[in-house]
């Protein structure tokens, strides 16, 4: 892979690219200590088990245009306290993965921003090949060159999957504009990991302000929600039925509430607009979406899984964020799977998708 450009050099510098073999020496002064590697057994057999759901940031490519590094978890300058924690969960490999913050950025800045970003991602993981994966970023708000820039990720760079926030600086993934991206996505066969930004267009008005974090406790999955039915009503799934899209927090409320979605379509076919081609339900379950696990108590993920079907869930941390640290637990803790569903679940999924080797 070409490393070009001094500014390049200077993210390489910055990021120290410890592989796994940090926990088996003394840390560091003020690392994590280390952590005695949980190994995930399902019916006597040793799983492999993939997180889709894990943040990093690069500082070179923040710093482009005055990015703040947010929480100091997201750096990867020592990754012993990283690596110590998927040791203790159980988390064998890490699918790593940047929320958008560079989508009002100009073209060129974008450009240069995704390039820092994609090349200094694919060294990272390279140094510690066991553990970490990433979803390749792209300038999704000038379509044309987010296409190009997930071409190179994926046949340069050797890329398996990309990553999109729920909208793109206001303006709803179902757009066709959009289609340039979205298209190369499906020619390319990769997997497409959606996190939301929020609902940042309600925040003015006040509605989410006060107690309990809703913006995003609720703004997060309600922006999930909003992008995958646009993608279903507004027939992006059908012009694109190739598409594999992997939707954060559990696919936010959709899944929980997906059948009123069924019911518009024949309570007021003449308001819905075009029809989808299937009912709504079937997008969960027809192999184009996917969905992680953070949904917080076994019942959850046994409604999920009622609602979308085992093969279409993957485990998520959200690492470094203290959301959840018991995903394995919770797969191995839900009645009515198989072992066949729980390796699924836990890695296997994901290792076909993202071609993790087992």
């Amino acid at each position: 892979m070409p490393i070009i450009g001094d500014l390049l050099a200077s993210a390489l510098a910055g990021i120290a690219f410890v592989g796994c073999g940090m926990t088996s020496v003394a840390p560091p002064p003020g690392s994590q200590p280390r952590t005695r590697r949980r190994e995930v057994v399902v019916n006597g057999k040793r799983v492999k088990t993939v997180d889709v759901h894990a943040h990093c940031i690069v500082p070179a490519a923040a710093v482009l245009i005055d990015h703040p590094l947010e929480a100091p978890g997201l750096l990867m300058a020592d990754t012993s306290t990283r690596i110590a924690a998927m040791d203790a969960q159980g988390i064998d490999v890490e699918a790593l993965s940047i929320n958008p913050y560079w989508y009002r950025a100009s073209r060129d800045v974008a450009a240069q921003l995704i390039k820092v970003q994609n090349e200094t991602l694919v060294e990272f993981c390279a140094a510690s090949p066991d553990r970490f994966v990433a979803f390749a970023t792209a300038a999704l708000q000038h379509p044309d060159l987010a296409a190009e820039q997930v071409e190179y990720a994926v046949k340069t760079l050797g890329f398996r999957g990309v990553g999109v926030a729920g909208s793109v600086a206001g303006e709803d993934l179902a757009n066709p504009r959009f289609h340039p991206f979205w298209a190369k996505c499906e020619e390319l066969g990769v997997l497409v990991f959606m996190h939301p930004l929020g609902t940042r267009e309600l925040e003015p008005s006040g509605r989410l302000a006060g107690s309990g974090l809703l913006t995003n406790t609720i703004g997060n999955p309600l922006e999930t929600t909003i992008a995958l039915s646009h993608l279903i009503f507004e027939g992006t799934l059908d012009r694109f039925p190739g598409l594999k899209i992997c939707a954060a927090h559990g696919g936010g409320f959709l899944p929980s509430y997906a059948n009123r979605s069924d019911a518009v379509t024949r309570c007021f076919p003449d308001r819905v607009g075009p029809l989808p081609k299937k009912n709504p339900t079937a997008y969960l379950k027809d192999g184009q979406l996917y969905f992680d696990t953070i949904v917080f108590t076994p019942e959850a993920l046994r409604h999920l899984i009622a609602e979308t079907g085992s093969g279409q869930i993957m485990i998520g941390t959200d690492y470094p964020f203290p959301w959840t640290s018991t995903e394995v637990d919770l797969v191995l803790n839900t009645p009515g799977l198989t072992d066949d569903e729980r390796i699924a679940i836990l890695g296997g999924t994901a290792a076909r998708l993202l071609g993790i080797s087992g």
